[in-house]
């Protein structure tokens, strides 16, 4: 079963910080993100779709079902999140414009998955 089939959503990254997050991501490799005390498990495809694959728990598990995840993997996705914790919501937002993007003002707050 693909990302896509288990319920991921790819979102591009078309825009410059859009790929500098995407890069913050190890390639090919699930990962997580916490938002809103919840974790989204993203998957940065740079080179075949050039996005980031964003799912919930439920996507994660309709994943998983036909992709076991072993322990040293589960591990290794938490450890990551520790060596890069910048993550930036906002450059995700369908409604991000350079200047959300770039910091000079607050974003709309929007679950991205």
């Amino acid at each position: 079963m693909s990302l896509a089939l288990a319920g991921f959503t790819a979102h591009p990254a078309d825009t410059t910080a859009r790929w500098a997050m995407m890069n913050l991501l190890p390639p090919d490799t699930l990962a997580y993100r916490m938002q809103n005390g919840q974790p989204i498990l993203l998957y940065a495809d740079p080179i075949a779709c050039g996005c980031v694959y964003m799912g919930d728990k439920n996507a994660y598990a309709a994943y998983r079902a036909s992709h076991p995840v072993d322990l040293a993997q589960e591990q290794r996705m938490t450890a990551e999140i520790n060596q890069h914790p910048g993550w930036d919501w906002s450059v995700w937002a369908s409604t991000a414009d350079v200047d959300v993007v770039s910091g000079l003002r607050p974003g709309p707050s929007h679950v991205f998955y």
